[in-house]
């Protein structure tokens, strides 16, 4: 029972990444062919139905795996590196580096992001790489302070201050000895931001703010409520209702994955 967040949000992971990866075999159809009739019901040849053009659901929901997925380990990653940079340097250099760096996290902190991700995107163009690239540029000061946090702590640690006796600069110093203590609260960091990317990307896509030609969850529920009435059918069900517990599992796992490897190497968290 110690593990079993570990477990669970791995295996979950395990099963979107799967899918995501052989999408073009799991995939009944392609999600762009036009298929069957529009507003079909579950039926054995459409598992999920079709959509108001005639398009397989089930095929949609398989190959918007792959969009969350990447949008997850891209912004995610991204995230973490652009924070774990800047914590690093601000932490090890102190002095008016590290005054410049949290000026500009305290910025970006007080600055309200949905607006400033949406008129950003309106103004970059809406596709997969500018959602990439705004969510990364504007969630990074959280991990940053964490990493800062984490490095204060450390300097003044007996072996660190006999390593800059002998010599040793900023640059060594985070090479040699912060970045590996650094790199459990990165993993965890990872794991929730890769999380809050697909939560970003689906709630963009939603808007209509994502690439209109991706086929993504969030565009899922972005036209079926569009379809005037949907709740006063029962097709919400097959259309609307997948998607969304298929974001919310996957954010699921990644929160699972990111408490788990903070207890692992926190054990002040159990």
């Amino acid at each position: 029972m110690k593990h079993i967040d570990t477990w669970v949000g791995g295996v979950v992971l395990a099963g979107f990444l799967i899918i995501a990866i052989f999408a073009t075999w799991l995939s009944p159809y392609s999600p762009h062919e036009y298929t069957g009739a529009p507003l079909e019901r579950p039926n054995p040849i459409h598992l999920l139905g079709t959509n108001d053009v005639g398009q397989d659901l089930l095929s949609e929901l398989i190959y918007g795996g792959r969009i969350s997925i990447l949008i997850a380990l891209a912004a995610g990653g991204a995230t973490v590196l652009f924070g774990l940079l800047v914590g690093l340097v601000a932490g090890a250099f102190g002095g008016w580096v590290d005054h410049i760096l949290m000026r500009m996290v305290d910025a970006l902190l007080a600055i309200p992001r949905l607006p400033l991700m949406i008129l950003i995107i309106s103004l970059m163009g809406y596709g997969l790489i500018s959602t990439i690239l705004v969510i990364s540029l504007l969630f990074w000061p959280t991990p940053a302070r964490v990493v800062r946090a984490q490095v204060i702590s450390l300097r003044g640690r007996t072996y660190l201050n006999l390593a800059r006796s002998f010599g040793g600069n900023p640059f060594y110093l985070i090479r040699r000895h912060l970045l590996p203590a650094c790199m459990p609260i990165a993993l965890a960091a990872l794991a929730a931001n890769a999380g809050r990317a697909v939560a970003m990307e689906a709630g963009l896509a939603f808007l209509g703010l994502g690439d209109p030609t991706a086929k993504s969850w969030g565009l899922m529920i972005r036209y079926g409520l569009d379809l005037p009435g949907i709740y006063l059918t029962d097709r919400w069900l097959w259309w609307v209702l997948p998607p969304a517990l298929c974001i919310t599992l996957l954010i699921l796992s990644f929160v699972m994955l990111s408490g788990a490897v903070e207890k692992q190497f926190n054990p002040r968290m159990e």
